[in-house]
């Protein structure tokens, strides 16, 4: 039987995946330390959904902390999604010190658990921001990450490294999934989907960085939970470490994306482009053929179709408090 610990599980793909595994009678234990990155009142709610199921414990911890360590060495699961990070790609460049604690000393936590309870499988958060700015079309596992452009993108190549390390010399099977662009229901209200959907319903202004020259790999939430459901059962066979891209394969300007986002709300707002801030990446696209490879699927959920639910949720969400 699997017993799982989902760590960041008041996050955002945190949550969602919480509610899958839930649905499908896995017992889940759920921490977070529900900080106050963004509105503390969604993460409170999500939390409040989850707690509905009966197999479901929550625990408020903070994953960097040796008490953390200490009570979760006393629990029951064998194994772990760890998706706890602080978050946040700009907020780096100006506070990197609590993304040492939570993403460096946090993540060392997770991987001493890992050792000492014999973990089945650690599946791990990563990011597409490692890659920096390649001139490639597309990003494949293989390409050297070395030139981080962020000290977030940094913390989250250190937990590379440093999983790698632990997974071969405990034995310990890994999978590190770099997520690219997620967006959906429940999602953050610091990323741009869920940014420009406000501004629009609020009529306030949209700033574009870089022009509107940006590009990413908007990747829907449902197809990211159903990718890390069916990894679970596919720990790495050589090595026991793998890197796996976890996005759509298709990228999308930002300026599209905001006009999909018009088109389906029927609504318009003015749009302010400015210039390229520091620390942001022009382009992300992934390479998914280990995806694929790996579990037999790839996302489905265009950003036209993903955009028309995020789009149901967030007035059902935030209209209903009105």
């Amino acid at each position: 039987m699997k017993n799982i610990l989902v760590t960041g599980c008041a996050g955002f793909i945190g949550f969602n995946l919480c509610e899958k595994l839930l649905k499908k009678k896995i017992k889940i234990i759920g921490v977070d330390n529900l900080n106050n990155f963004y509105e503390k009142s969604l993460k409170k709610k999500r939390v409040k959904l989850l707690s509905r199921y009966k197999n479901f414990t929550f625990i408020k911890t903070d994953i960097s902390s040796n008490k953390c360590l200490k009570i979760l060495l006393k629990k029951n699961f064998n194994y772990i999604f760890h998706l706890a990070a602080q978050a946040g790609v700009r907020q780096s460049l100006t506070n990197p010190r609590i993304y040492l604690k939570s993403n460096i000393i946090g993540f060392f936590n997770i991987l001493e658990l890992s050792k000492l309870k014999k973990i089945k499988h650690l599946i791990y958060a990563s990011s597409s921001s490692v890659y920096g700015n390649q001139n490639k079309k597309k990003f494949s596992e293989n390409l050297n990450t070395d030139k981080p452009l962020q000290f977030y993108a940094a913390t989250k190549k250190s937990n590379e490294v440093m999983g790698y390390s632990y997974a071969i010399n405990y034995n310990i099977p890994m999978t590190c999934c770099r997520f690219f662009t997620v967006y959906g229901p429940h999602g953050r209200p610091d990323m741009a989907a869920f940014k420009f959907i406000n501004a629009i319903m609020n009529k306030k202004n949209i700033f574009i960085y870089n022009n509107g020259n940006h590009k990413r790999d908007f990747t829907y939430i449902d197809d990211v939970v159903e990718c890390l459901f069916k990894l679970l059962n596919k720990p790495p066979k050589k090595n026991y470490h793998q890197i796996i891209n976890l996005g759509k394969g298709k990228g999308t300007d930002i300026v599209t994306f905001l006009k999909i986002i018009e088109m389906t709300l029927k609504k318009t707002t003015k749009v302010k482009l400015i210039s390229k801030q520091q620390g942001d990446m022009i382009e992300t696209l992934s390479s998914i053929r280990k995806l694929k490879n790996t579990i037999g699927y790839s996302p489905k959920i265009s950003p036209k179709k993903g955009i028309k639910l995020f789009i149901d949720w967030y007035k059902s969400f935030y209209e209903n408090k009105k």
